[in-house]
């Protein structure tokens, strides 16, 4: 029996994905939220980019993956909106990335203290949800602290 190469479902999502230490922070929100400015400060401290705006997800191997969408012009790739200057070429992180956290920036009224595990459903993969206030200055470095913590135990609750 031939055996046929098929490619992997995608799922597009509107998102700003950055790698850090080889796992993907999926970055939500509507436009405006600050997703490209909490990239742009977590890049400024190591991270790399996988996708400004637009993300393209992929489940490998049962696990949610996250990489520049293969449908965009290259042109983009390793470039973000730094709103007041324009698109800049930034560090980049090369191919699919496994996403540790999808994180939605939410108002800071809408970050709970000590929250529970909460999981979104995205291809068939279950992934961990953080939500968080981008604009504090303290949000890069909660992101940093999560992606070298990784999802599993229940947040603010070991």
């Amino acid at each position: 029996m031939a055996q046929t190469d098929t490619q992997p479902e995608t799922l597009a999502l509107h998102a700003t994905a950055v790698a850090i230490d080889g796992v993907a922070l999926l970055l939500t929100g509507p436009s405006g939220s600050g997703k490209s400015d909490l990239a742009l400060r977590l890049i400024d401290g190591g991270a790399r980019l996988i996708a400004d705006d637009q993300v393209e997800l992929l489940a490998v191997n049962g696990r949610l993956c996250c990489r520049f969408p293969l449908l965009a012009p290259s042109a983009l790739k390793g470039r973000i909106e730094v709103r007041g200057l324009g698109i800049m070429q930034v560090p980049l992180a090369e191919g699919p990335a496994p996403v540790q956290w999808l994180v939605e920036l939410v108002p800071g009224d809408g970050v709970e203290r000590l929250p529970t595990a909460e999981n979104r459903d995205l291809l068939g993969c279950a992934v961990p949800v953080l939500r968080l206030a981008p604009f504090e200055s303290s949000a890069p470095a909660k992101l940093r602290l999560a992606a070298a913590r990784g999802p599993g135990l229940e947040m603010g609750r070991e």
